[in-house]
């Protein structure tokens, strides 16, 4: 199976469904994935499949690192639209990542000031208080909510900790909107033959009055793009996210979908 295992600290720049031209931040070793989360969708495979040995990097390694390929982009192009935090599992996991976040807005303020910092997250992280706050100081907090149905969520995110999916939305309703929502919307069966199906009303809309309460400035819906760990899986179709996307819109909340 092809799997995406991404270089660190820096990778890219890639071209974004969501962001644009995305310069990548990977706060996870480079040989391997770590996540909170085991997602049968992920591209970088199961997490069984790809422990990592290497080390985290340091602060002072991302800075460093983050610094010569902003110098090297300003002389020869491209100009990143966002600064990403993602790669091989959860970035705010990272022991050093408030201050990792400070750099970067210092470094992005002195040589791409247009740019913006966006962090791909599942939440998991979002009771920490340091975790807390320096989501709050950038442009793009994107957490993750794919269903508010536990059973589904322990099928498909498969979180490798203790998850209470109550706990994570007060946390989300917390950030009194500074945040983005992405979803994951997907069809099909597990490997197992259970199916996975969250495009229906079953599914939408229980999400969709948690994502009210929530009230985030934008949600962003998706659907798989690259092979995934279980085989069975199938995209959701552009019908079923712009149905989706109506059914916010009609709530008052900016939403946009990815194909």
């Amino acid at each position: 199976m092809a799997t995406v295992i991404y270089p660190s600290p820096i990778f890219g720049p890639v071209h974004s469904r969501r962001l644009g031209v995305s310069l990548g931040i990977n706060l996870l070793p480079a040989d391997g994935k770590f996540c909170t989360f085991d997602c049968i969708y992920c591209e970088c495979g199961y997490n069984k499949d790809h422990r990592p040995h290497a080390k985290l990097p340091s602060r002072k390694e991302v800075c460093e690192a983050l610094e010569k390929k902003l110098k090297e982009m300003q002389e020869n192009g491209p100009e990143p639209n966002v600064l990403t935090f993602a790669g091989n599992g959860e970035p705010t996991s990272h022991p050093e990542f408030a201050g990792i976040i400070d750099d970067t807005l210092m470094l992005r303020d002195r040589y791409f000031p247009e740019a913006k910092v966006s962090v791909l997250s599942n939440a998991t992280f979002i009771h920490k208080p340091e975790v807390f706050a320096a989501l709050n100081k950038i442009d793009n907090n994107i957490l993750k909510l794919d269903t508010v149905d536990s059973d589904y969520i322990r099928l498909v995110d498969c979180p490798t900790g203790h998850y209470d999916v109550n706990r994570i939305i007060e946390g989300m309703k917390a950030f009194h909107g500074n945040l983005i929502v992405q979803s994951m919307f997907l069809k099909g069966k597990t490997e197992t033959g259970v199916d996975v199906d969250n495009t229906t009303d079953r599914y939408v809309l229980p999400w969709l009055d948690v994502v009210k309460e929530i009230a985030p400035r934008q949600v962003m819906v998706y659907t798989i793009d690259r092979e995934t760990p279980d085989h069975a899986l199938q995209k959701a179709t552009q019908e079923e996210l712009d149905r989706i996307v109506a059914l916010l819109e009609k709530a008052g909340i900016k939403a946009s979908a990815s194909y």
